[in-house]
């Protein structure tokens, strides 16, 4: 079982795929104690089918295809992928281009008030098929102040992976940029692992301001499982590259209800946060 503050993250994908399409709404999570949006363990993954061939309405949910841009998404393990998958994350730009974001209620322990360590990434996870296969990481950054409060504003964590064939993770599937002080009004997608199936749902939708360290945004069915999920903006397909302005946790670890989320607003502590991750790798 895991710990009682997990959360994490993800998905995957490579070029020339379909476009996304809709799809019936998830299932609910099981008896496992969770933290915000971490995962709950006990129930069979369910998957969506897709139900059309265009995108959902913003704010609905929907099952995406596999896209290049997708596929720096993933489920976050512990250990191995025999267990559940409980949380989101996805591939940053840096100089070692071996890092993820997630939250950080996803990777620290707060009973023995230490940063997990051993987790692994699975980007692209469908239906137990890793295309890239697992990704260990190697190190979990945090702000100490995490570490030391579960501040909300701080909910946010780099993990520097090892290499994995000679690879970086980057290597392998490129990675979106880190967006600092983008504002509170953004068109987003957000794409998370619910841990109650085995396949990713993705969503769109505009940003609100929920307080002056918070987002907000309506997007169905962002059960247990999603925390860590990214919130992308202005994906370019000519540079293959968006920006993540947050990740689902934040505000109630993300939020008590399905289909309302928060993020913590990505400021200097972040950026400082971001280049301390860096040179710790």
């Amino acid at each position: 079982m895991l710990p009682l503050t997990f959360v994490v993250i993800v998905a995957a994908a490579v070029v020339g795929y379909a476009t996304e399409n809709t799809a019936t709404n998830s299932s609910g999570g099981g008896d496992h104690s969770s933290f915000g949006k971490s995962g709950e363990a006990g129930q069979d993954p369910q998957d969506q089918d897709p139900a059309a061939t265009a995108p959902a309405g913003d704010g609905n949910a929907y099952t995406p295809r596999r896209t290049e841009q997708n596929a720096r998404v993933g489920a976050v393990f512990e250990k191995d992928d025999s267990g559940d998958h409980f949380c989101t994350a996805s591939v940053v730009q840096s100089p070692g281009r071996n890092m993820l974001i997630t939250a950080a209620h996803c990777a620290f322990d707060s009973d023995g008030k230490t940063p997990v360590d051993d987790l692994v990434f699975a980007p692209d996870y469908r239906d137990h098929d890793e295309p890239t296969g697992l990704w260990k990481v190697r190190k979990v950054v945090l702000d100490d102040r995490w570490t030391k409060s579960n501040d909300e504003d701080l909910d946010v964590a780099f993990l520097i992976l090892d290499k994995k064939k000679g690879k970086q993770i980057q290597d392998v599937l490129g990675g979106n940029t880190l967006g600092i002080d983008r504002g509170f009004h953004n068109q987003v997608k957000i794409t998370g692992y619910p841990t109650s199936r085995d396949t990713p749902i993705s969503c769109q939708n505009r940003t609100t301001k929920f307080s002056n360290t918070q987002l907000r945004i309506h997007c169905t069915h962002f059960e247990g499982g999603t925390s860590g999920s990214p919130w992308l903006a202005d994906y370019d397909p000519r540079s293959h590259t968006g920006t993540v302005i947050g990740v689902l946790g934040g505000h109630e670890g993300g939020g008590d209800e399905d289909d309302v989320s928060y993020a913590a607003y990505f400021d200097d502590d972040i950026a400082a946060l971001y280049k301390r991750a860096q040179e710790a790798d």
